[in-house]
């Protein structure tokens, strides 16, 4: 099983490829898209959207795992990553990929137990899972990693449930 994860951003969006082989995640790719901030939304949104396309086609994922949108203080901020996330899910969709959604806290609790954990803490996990040399970075792609593996585990525990 290939599984994708995406950490939406404003300029640049995280994104992680895992592969689980012998009920063991391994790392494939990770990296940013980084959009031009020059460009206006529709560009951005195109950009976005055509990368994740070509993720999708590089890597087949059967699941993509996307981060939900951690609400701050600037809601202009928050409906441009809403709209990047909307760019994400039309890609996914179109390359008939099955699209996941997980909170900050619940990706947060399932990489280290603890739902409020510090950044640096989630990076630590994710470099002790897959077997890393040192942390991931940058931190968005450390971030769309920690979705992937997220995913893996709450659908490997969910087909535990539902088979039980």
């Amino acid at each position: 099983m290939i599984i994708l994860g995406i950490d939406p951003g404003v300029i640049f969006t995280g994104y992680g490829v895992i592969s689980v082989k012998e009920k063991k995640p391994f790392l494939v790719d990770y990296g940013i898209i980084e959009i031009d901030r020059e460009k206006g939304l529709p560009e951005r949104l195109n950009g976005i959207y055509k990368r994740v396309i070509n993720l999708c086609d590089n890597f087949c994922p059967g699941a993509l795992a996307l981060e939900e949108i951690y609400f701050n203080k600037n809601s202009r901020t928050a409906l441009t990553v809403g709209h990047m996330r909307g760019a994400v899910i039309l890609a996914a969709v179109h390359r008939e990929v099955d699209v996941f959604t997980y909170t900050p806290l619940q990706i947060k609790q399932t990489i280290s137990g603890y739902g409020r954990a510090a950044k640096e803490q989630i990076q630590r996990m994710v470099k002790l899972i897959l077997g890393l040399p040192e942390l991931p970075e940058p931190d968005h792609a450390g971030d769309a990693l920690a979705a992937a593996i997220c995913h893996y585990y709450i659908a490997r525990t969910m087909g535990r449930v539902n088979r039980g």
